[in-house]
């Protein structure tokens, strides 16, 4: 979906635009990796809108935590709230699979310190990068 779709949909833009401003602590650990190409040279986006359906006047979207196109994949960083949305966060990674991304999730416990999980999401991104070039 290009950029230029999202101007139709200003409703999905400033939601998304809330939850940029309002990120968890564990999302800002995770942001200040990610950002500006820090983590192996690819670019994420943080609270992105990812469209998966549309038909005349409706959009089914989900906005993903942090993106990454060039990679089709999609970080998901879980709270308690998750625990209780098991069938949802179960129907979303089915929907973004067959859009074919990899949607990781990480567990607000375990981003224990920056170090941490730099390690894990450069093992993430590389594993990735490998799965993606055994498709090219």
């Amino acid at each position: 979906m290009s950029r230029l779709h999202f101007r139709y949909h200003a409703g999905i833009n400033q939601l998304s635009r809330n939850l940029r401003k309002n990120m968890t602590s564990q999302e800002k650990v995770v942001w200040k990796i990610l950002r500006k190409k820090k983590l192996c040279g690819f670019r994420f986006l943080r609270q992105h809108p990812i469209f998966y359906r549309e038909e005349k006047n409706w959009v089914d979207f989900y906005i993903a935590d942090f993106n990454c196109s060039k990679l089709k994949l999609v970080i998901e960083i879980d709270g308690k709230i998750h625990d209780l949305k098991k069938d949802y966060d179960n129907d979303r990674d089915q929907k973004l699979t067959e859009k074919g991304m990899k949607v990781v999730r990480i567990k607000n416990e375990d981003i224990i310190d920056e170090i941490n999980i730099e390690k894990r999401l450069t093992d993430i991104i590389n594993l990735r990068r490998i799965q993606i070039d055994k498709l090219s």
